[in-house]
Order: C-alpha cells, then sequence, then structure tokens
C-alpha cells in the first residue's frame, strides 16, 4: 500500500537478528501495480520466457497487472571481534608463538549450503593464502572452515606477507559448548623496526564468521658490534674501517 509518484526513492529496512552461526537466506519481494488499476502492454506470452513470467503478474488478456523486482538476502553472523593478539620479535630474529582461537556457537544441526563458497563467502580466487581445515566431533559431523589473514592495505601486505607464517597445529569441536578451538602456530621473521595490523578471517562454510585482530611489533634489533677508535693525538684524525655485507641483492 505504498505510493510512489515518478521517480520517488522508497527505503526498505531489512533486520537481521541471527539465533545461531549459519548462513540464512530470504527474499525481498517488491510489487508494482497502477494506482489507478490500468495495465502494461505486452507482446509476449505467459510462457515464452520462464524469467520474464516469474517477475510480472498477468491479467486473462495477456496485459501486465503486477511487477515484481525480487532481491535476495543472505545474512551471515559475525562473531564480536575478539581479543588483540600480540605478536612482538626484535628486528633481524625469529619467534614462534601459538594462539589460540575459540569459534563460539558452532551447533552440530547447522548444515552448509550448496554455495557457500561463492561470493558471500572468502573469495579464494582472490586470495591465494586461504586455506581449508575441516574439523569432527569424533563422530561423522565435520565442521568445513576457511581462514585467511587479511590486512589493511596493499602496503601492510608488502610489508608483512613475507615476513608471516600461519599454520594450523591443533583443532577440537566441543559439540556440547559449541565451541570449536584451532590453536595456530604464528612464525615472525621481522627485517627491520616496525608495527602493523592484520586480521584473521575464519569463515565456516554454514555461514558463520570470527575476526581476530593480531599485531606484530618488531622492535629494534641487537648492537651488531662495538668500533672502538683510539686518538693518536691532540688535533688529529683517528681512522677505523669496517666492512658491511648485503644479505640481498
Amino acid at each position: 500500500g505504498i505510493h510512489l509518484a515518478p521517480k520517488e526513492k522508497v527505503n526498505i529496512p531489512v533486520l537481521f537478528v541471527p539465533h545461531a552461526m549459519k548462513m540464512y537466506k530470504a527474499e525481498v519481494i517488491v510489487h508494482v501495480r497502477k494506482e489507478n488499476g490500468e495495465k502494461w502492454t505486452s507482446e509476449f506470452s505467459g510462457g515464452s520466457n520462464k524469467d520474464l513470467n516469474r517477475n510480472v503478474f498477468l491479467a486473462e488478456s495477456g496485459e501486465i497487472e503486477g511487477i515484481l523486482w525480487r532481491y535476495p538476502v543472505h545474512g551471515i553472523p559475525e562473531a564480536p571481534q575478539q581479543k588483540l593478539v600480540v605478536v612482538r620479535c626484535r628486528a633481524r630474529q625469529r619467534v614462534e608463538q601459538r594462539v589460540e582461537m575459540l569459534l563460539m556457537g558452532v551447533v552440530p544441526d547447522a548444515t552448509a549450503v550448496t554455495d557457500a563458497t561463492n561470493s558471500d563467502m572468502v573469495d579464494r580466487d582472490n586470495s591465494a593464502n586461504t586455506q581449508e581445515v575441516k574439523v569432527t566431533d569424533g563422530s561423522s559431523a565435520t565442521a568445513e572452515f576457511l581462514y585467511e589473514l587479511q590486512y589493511q592495505s596493499n602496503e601492510i601486505r608488502s610489508q608483512l606477507e613475507s615476513l608471516v607464517g600461519m599454520h594450523l597445529v591443533q583443532k577440537e569441536w566441543d559439540t556440547e559448548s559449541g565451541i570449536v578451538t584451532l590453536i595456530f602456530n604464528v612464525v615472525f621473521a621481522p627485517n627491520k623496526p616496525m608495527r602493523n595490523e592484520a586480521t584473521l578471517m575464519i569463515q565456516w562454510t554454514a555461514g558463520g564468521a570470527w575476526k581476530f585482530p593480531l599485531q606484530f611489533i618488531a622492535t629494534e634489533p641487537e648492537v651488531d658490534d662495538v668500533i672502538n677508535i683510539e686518538a693518536v693525538g691532540l688535533n688529529k684524525e683517528s681512522i677505523v674501517g669496517f666492512k658491511l655485507t648485503s644479505q640481498t641483492r
């Protein structure tokens, strides 16, 4: 019963309140008809085009009585952002750190949707670092997850991507509490002082998503050597030489 003047706009609010960490699908349908009851003329027959026939209402005369616009809606629950994990290392050194990620609300009866790996999930084609992991509860029930390390900008990606590595070392699924535990081994080998952030994005193929912020801090490196210069006398120069070797081309 909403009246619209020519070129007038209408906002359609969509509220999403998920009860479980899985994808929900719906469809918003907008049905338009002329206020005065007139119809649109058309030269097509009702069975000639299935897609067109699905989006119009035809009168007995073959004229178009109403037009439908269909907007598919995919609701993907996202858990609140987790506590910041800090990985600290001195420049020109290497550190390995175990990081535990807890995924809340993984319910066994949430079945994965058939197109869960489409553009609504992690885009594997554009994310070469995306990894897949399967977690079982000890029986036939299996939960599949995708995870990748995301960066705020291409500049941060270029600084961190070759210095950071993540490897899944342990996984566990407690179906009673709905908690999946993923333990990663994080390797950080900075070559210079820096402070950058990244986000570990984990998505369940049934629709849930979790974000874990990571901060990588590289402090000043150790002193390479101490150079001692002995004076040969007042107002006379003393010179000492030392070699520097580049580690790359």
